[in-house]
Parts: C-alpha cells; sequence; structure tokens
C-alpha cells in the first residue's frame, strides 16, 4: 500500500475508534505520516451537549478530563487498531483536545521509522 492509502486506512481506524470509544465521530478527519510519528488531526468531534459545556471555564475542564479519561482507558484499543493497519509497534500515543475550535490531535510515536519502510 502506498503512504496515502494507509493514512486513509489509518484515519478509517481512528474515526471507528471514536464512534465505538467516545460515543461520536468527528465531521473530517486527517493522517499524515512524518518518519516515525503519525498525527491525526479530527475536526468537529464536539457532541452538542459539550458545545454548550465549552461556552464555561469549568466546562471546558470537565470536557477536557472526561475525554481525557475515556480516552486513557482505551488506547490501548486504538494502538491495536493502528498496529494492524501499519505493523509497526508503537511507542506511545499522545491526545489533546481544542475545545474553542473543536479540534482534537492524536500523536502516535513509533518505533521504527514508518516513512521510510513504506518507500522501500
Amino acid at each position: 500500500m502506498t503512504k496515502g492509502q494507509i493514512e486513509a486506512k489509518i484515519s478509517e481506524a481512528v474515526s471507528k475508534f471514536e464512534i465505538e470509544y467516545m460515543g461520536r465521530g468527528p465531521k473530517q478527519i486527517k493522517t499524515i505520516i512524518t518518519e516515525d510519528i503519525i498525527v491525526v488531526r479530527l475536526i468537529g468531534f464536539l457532541s452538542p451537549t459539550e458545545k454548550k459545556l465549552a461556552q464555561t471555564k469549568e466546562g471546558i475542564e470537565l470536557i477536557k478530563k472526561v475525554r481525557a479519561t475515556l480516552f486513557e482507558n482505551a488506547k490501548e484499543d486504538l494502538a491495536n487498531l493502528i498496529k494492524q493497519v501499519i505493523d509497526v509497534d508503537i511507542a506511545g500515543i499522545y491526545s489533546d483536545v481544542n475545545t474553542v475550535n473543536g479540534e482534537k490531535v492524536i500523536v502516535i510515536t513509533l518505533n521504527e521509522n514508518l516513512e521510510k519502510k513504506l518507500s522501500q
């Protein structure tokens, strides 16, 4: 498979994960592989209730805490989904959300250079 096809399959896996574990998928998703790092950007992932909550400082803190806890509890499952696509060991998975613009970023670090492996 090409780099673009792998990126698309990772996007599909992350979208499926978001729907199954977080209860809602993003409106847009983009994945970029750079050497031994995968960056997944999700746009429009907040539910209508979360958008209302995000109007206060306390609500923003609550959203971030709940989302972080859900992600931490399920990130091993996400790692398994990603590994099925890329067949490379995952070193770590990190995530953060921006409640102002409804954006989430997932960063996946790998134990080898996937971009180089794909170009061989």
